[in-house]
């Protein structure tokens, strides 16, 4: 997606670009999922989050990655809508920031939602590819040195508003992805707890 350095949008404008990206962000893949192969209630089991992490508590390692893939394109569908159908750049980074709110709050379960990780990739896949895959280099690289999926997540999430307005030269997506980021910096919170307590689970870890 092209650099994005001028608002235009009206007030209108910018609403209906939210309100479709919130309708993609809600959409909750990894219940939908379960549901449909004979699992339980994701709500109902583990962490109760509706994200791939407790998908993967079933034991179905397919249908976590299948919610992750899912989780991901709604937030990168989002973008690329917004930026074709309702306005362009500015209407793709508001379209990219109601499908990460949608995901967080949905609608259909309580706005009660996932933690964002997946999503906010996905919309930062939409608005800057290259940024994206240093997003996932960076998670990737922590993950594999501290076997931490959540402190992996929330170093890589601290930098990409950084590597948006300092490398590549977009102050407009930066501001809407630090925004994205202490969204969910928040709903990461037990995590943060946990980790400072020593007691945060690490990747590949039983019990």
């Amino acid at each position: 997606m092209t650099d994005v350095l001028n608002w235009g949008l009206s007030g209108s404008a910018t609403l209906i670009a939210l309100v479709v990206g919130y309708l993609f962000g809600s959409i909750p893949f990894g219940i939908i999922l379960t549901r449909l192969a004979g699992g339980p209630d994701l709500r109902s089991i583990g962490s109760g989050n509706i994200g791939a992490t407790n998908v993967l508590r079933t034991g179905n390692k397919k249908l976590a990655a299948a919610t992750l893939v899912g989780d991901m394109l709604k937030g990168t569908v989002a973008v690329l809508v917004g930026a074709r159908f309702l306005g362009g750049p500015e209407a793709a980074l508001a379209a990219g920031a109601g499908a990460f709110l949608g995901h967080l709050f949905p609608v259909w379960l309580g706005f009660k939602g996932g933690k964002g990780v997946a999503t906010y990739l996905g919309v930062l896949i939409g608005v800057k590819a290259s940024i994206a895959l240093v997003f996932a280099a960076i998670w990737l690289s922590l993950a594999y040195l501290f076997r931490y999926s959540s402190l992996s997540a929330l170093v890589a999430s601290v930098l990409t508003p950084l590597l948006l307005w300092f490398w590549v030269g977009m102050p407009k997506a930066a501001l809407v992805m630090a925004g994205l980021t202490v969204l969910l910096w928040i709903m990461h919170r037990e995590n943060i707890a946990r980790l400072l307590a020593g007691r945060e689970g690490k990747i590949g870890q039983k019990g």
